[in-house]
């Protein structure tokens, strides 16, 4: 299967918005000073630990997205 040049340049798109958003998001959770993410003795809560597994979950997912849009505009570069 083919992907369309549009379609290829949205998920290499999408690949660089997971970049910026979720790095960002997990420079913040680390930063945090609200206590939510850390307790008084400075140690990581469930909260931390729960939205640290989706920032990089969801970083992964989107690097891969992200490949398979850059794979498609090789692709369809040497068109």
């Amino acid at each position: 299967m083919k992907l369309s040049r549009r379609a290829s340049w949205f998920l290499l798109a999408f690949g660089v918005w997971s970049w910026v958003i979720w790095v960002t998001f997990a420079k913040n959770l680390w930063k945090d000073g609200s206590g939510l993410a850390f307790d008084d003795a400075g140690n990581p809560t469930a909260y931390f630990w729960v939205h640290l597994a989706l920032a990089v979950t969801s970083f992964i997912l989107g690097t891969a997205v992200g490949v398979i849009g850059l794979r498609g505009v090789r692709a369809n570069a040497d068109k």
